[in-house]
């Protein structure tokens, strides 16, 4: 029963906050999903650069599997944090007026999801490129939305 008293002084105390996601910081930018693919697309041209050593030399190949393993690690956890910072633009900041202004907006993002997802199943900078280009239209699409213009700009150039 105190806890009970506890709260109701607690919730008398609190004033009620409501916000649109699950923090109120109203801070969104499709940048955080362009540099997680960059880094994709940078570590996809890695893995395909990485040449094999003669595997009779024991300390090179276990070089070699260190980096190639190191490299397909950062691919895959980049690749997932590119899907997770779409979601958070795509389920937390787009309204159902932003629907109606642009009627192919969820088929934008849940392709550039399964983007996400094909570079990490892949090796393939086809779907690399495929990915920051669907990127690259869906910050044109945000920034319509606020009134901007932001060049985009690619950090690996």
């Amino acid at each position: 029963m105190k806890i009970k008293k506890w709260k109701e002084a607690v919730d008398a105390w609190v004033p009620s906050v409501e916000a649109h996601c699950d923090g109120p910081c109203g801070i969104y930018d499709p940048a955080s999903a362009r540099i997680a693919a960059e880094a994709v697309r940078s570590m996809t041209k890695k893995i395909l650069a990485l040449e094999p050593p003669d595997a009779s030399d024991v300390g090179a190949m276990a070089r070699y599997h260190n980096t190639l393993s190191r490299y397909v690690a950062i691919k895959e956890e980049q690749a997932e944090l590119t899907k997770r910072e779409l979601l958070i633009l795509w389920t937390d900041y787009f309204k159902p007026q932003h629907v109606e202004e642009y009627p192919d907006l969820h088929d934008r993002f849940w392709k550039a999801a399964k983007l996400c997802s094909a570079c990490k199943v892949e090796v393939s900078p086809q779907h690399c490129d495929e990915l920051i280009d669907a990127i690259h239209q869906i910050h044109e699409l945000f920034w319509k939305t606020k009134n901007r213009k932001v060049d985009w700009v690619l950090a690996g150039g």
